[in-house]
């Protein structure tokens, strides 16, 4: 699948997160195969890039793969001069938020907001286009609500105001992340459009993936909370599609070495005080993958230093056979 000029190395792509997608998860995803992953959402008034917060969001210092940023806003000229600034920054593609449903993003009339305003969303995406030299892509859903499902409109906007790559979630806005994701209204658009179009929501496995491909006709899919605590999930996905075959669950040492990476990666990124509070969450849901880890899960939280939770890490996931020995 292609981006503009970029040809992606995977139909498996990382779904932008906040709180989730920060340089570190993005570059071990991509090691672990996946095509594309995207920035944290940016706030589109650059007034507030100031903050320690947004300025890791645009850090590429180091970060192999296409450089891609996800802005969010309600401005059309602001939003363009921030995708400018970006791609001055170095970023190679820009990604457009219209589908986070969050109240607060929301309430500012930015996210899947938009989607109660045709007009608005048609000057945005046209204002952006023009504004950048890169290509532009679009994360969006299939509507506000249930009797508002205008997601096949919004495409079709967002294909003549230039957009090279959609990604639709297959829920509307009111959804939220409730229910099962409909992937008709995904299958419906894919066949409108020329561009390449991304199926999301609820690809949670290798079967997960290749029923939505299969289902939707897309071009290929973007998984979001299923990589939380499984990164591996876009090797496993690769290896399903190209073999038909399931991937041999990851030994207990590879889990270890990758958790520990990211940890050091955590810590590289924050400084140890907030690299310790960000490893946290990361490290729960680790343990969510791996049942019988509630007892380690709790002690884990508690550690304050680096050293203690690799320590802890290190002697808890020790193959039997070394701790044995």
């Amino acid at each position: 699948m292609k981006i503009g000029p970029h040809e992606l190395k995977s139909k498996v792509l990382l779904a932008p997160m906040a709180g989730v997608t920060d340089r570190a998860f993005r570059a071990l995803c991509r090691k672990l195969g996946a095509g594309l992953a995207a920035s944290e959402m940016l706030t589109a008034d650059q007034k507030l890039w100031h903050t320690p917060k947004s300025r890791r969001r645009k850090d590429f210092t180091g970060e192999s793969g296409l450089r891609t940023v996800q802005i969010a806003g309600w401005n059309p000229q602001m939003m363009a001069q921030a995708a400018k600034a970006c791609v001055d920054e170095g970023a190679q593609i820009i990604d457009i938020n219209m589908g986070c449903p969050a109240k607060k993003i929301c309430n500012r009339l930015a996210g899947s907001a938009l989607l109660q305003d045709e007009d608005l969303v048609a000057r945005i995406l046209d204002a952006i286009v023009r504004a950048v030299p890169v290509p532009v892509t679009l994360k969006t859903r299939t509507g506000w609500n249930r009797h508002n499902k205008n997601g096949r409109a919004i495409a079709r906007l967002a294909q003549n105001s230039g957009i090279a790559a959609i990604a639709i979630h297959g829920r509307t806005r009111s959804d939220m992340y409730e229910g099962e994701a409909e992937h008709d209204t995904v299958r419906a658009i894919k066949a409108e459009l020329k561009i390449p179009v991304i199926a999301n929501g609820d690809i949670r496995s290798p079967q997960d993936a290749l029923a939505v491909l299969r289902a939707t006709g897309c071009d290929a899919v973007m998984i979001g909370r299923a990589a939380q605590g499984r990164p591996w999930i876009f090797d496993d996905v690769n290896f399903f599609l190209s073999t038909g075959e399931l991937r041999a669950p990851l030994a207990l040492e590879s889990v270890r070495d990758i958790m520990r990476a990211h940890l050091e990666d955590l810590y590289a990124l924050y400084g140890d005080e907030t690299g310790v509070r960000v490893a946290r969450k990361h490290l729960s849901w680790y343990c969510r993958q791996h049942p019988g880890q509630e007892e380690f899960r709790a002690i884990v939280m508690r550690a304050q230093t680096p050293q203690e939770q690799l320590s802890m890490l290190m002697q808890q996931f020790e193959p039997k056979s070394s701790q044995a020995a």
